[in-house]
C-alpha cells in the first residue's frame, strides 16, 4: 500500500489563510505580538481557574498550551529550513496539557512568557531568507511552505482567543 501523498489544499491550510486574512506571516506576527500586549489581564485574572465546561482548559492552560505549540511549530521550521529532512512526530495536545502545571502559575507570568516566545519568534522568521521560506514542509497528510508556519501559530492564537472572548470572557460576570 502506497503512502497517502500530501495535499496543500487541506482544510487545515485552508482555515490557517481564512483566519489570516491576507495578512503575510510578517504582518501576522507581529499582529499577534501587539494582540498579546493588549490582553486585559485583570478582565481574564477574574475568570481564574473556570472553565465553561467540564473537561475544558483553564485560561492558564490555553495560554500554555499556545506557548508549547508555538515551540513546537518553531522548531519544525528550523529543521525544514536548515535541511536536516526529518518530520517530527505529532505531539498530543492532551497529555502535554495534563502534564503541564499551567494552573499553578500566575497568569501574567504565562502571558509575559508568550510574549518572550513571539519576540523570538519574531526574531527567527526575520532570520530566514526567501528561499527558506518558500521551502515546501510536509507534515504528515498536508504540505505548506515554511513561511505558512507563522501564519499557523498566529491563526492558533486567532482561535484560542476567539474561544477566550466567546466563552470564558462571560465567566468574569458570574
Amino acid at each position: 500500500m502506497s503512502k497517502p501523498q500530501p495535499k496543500n489544499t487541506s482544510p487545515f491550510l485552508k482555515n490557517v489563510y481564512h483566519l489570516n486574512g491576507k495578512d503575510n506571516y510578517t504582518i501576522a506576527l507581529q499582529k499577534s505580538y501587539v494582540q498579546l500586549l493588549e490582553i486585559n489581564l485583570e478582565q481574564w485574572e477574574a475568570i481564574g481557574l473556570k472553565t465553561y465546561a467540564p473537561n475544558k482548559w483553564t485560561i492558564h492552560q490555553i495560554i500554555q498550551h499556545l506557548i508549547d505549540w508555538e515551540r513546537i511549530w518553531c522548531y519544525r521550521a528550523v529543521i525544514m529550513a536548515r535541511n536536516e529532512g526529518s518530520i517530527p512526530d505529532g505531539h498530543d495536545q492532551e497529555i502535554m496539557s495534563q502534564n503541564s502545571n499551567a494552573n499553578e502559575l500566575p497568569l501574567n507570568q504565562l502571558i509575559e512568557e508568550i510574549k518572550i516566545v513571539r519576540q523570538s519568534t519574531l526574531s527567527m522568521f526575520k532570520s530566514f531568507n526567501q528561499e527558506m521560506l518558500e521551502k515546501l514542509c510536509i507534515f504528515f497528510e498536508y504540505e505548506m511552505p515554511l513561511s505558512a508556519i507563522g501564519l499557523t501559530i498566529t491563526a492558533h492564537q486567532i482561535h484560542h482567543f476567539r474561544v477566550i472572548e466567546e466563552r470564558y470572557l462571560p465567566l468574569a460576570k458570574s
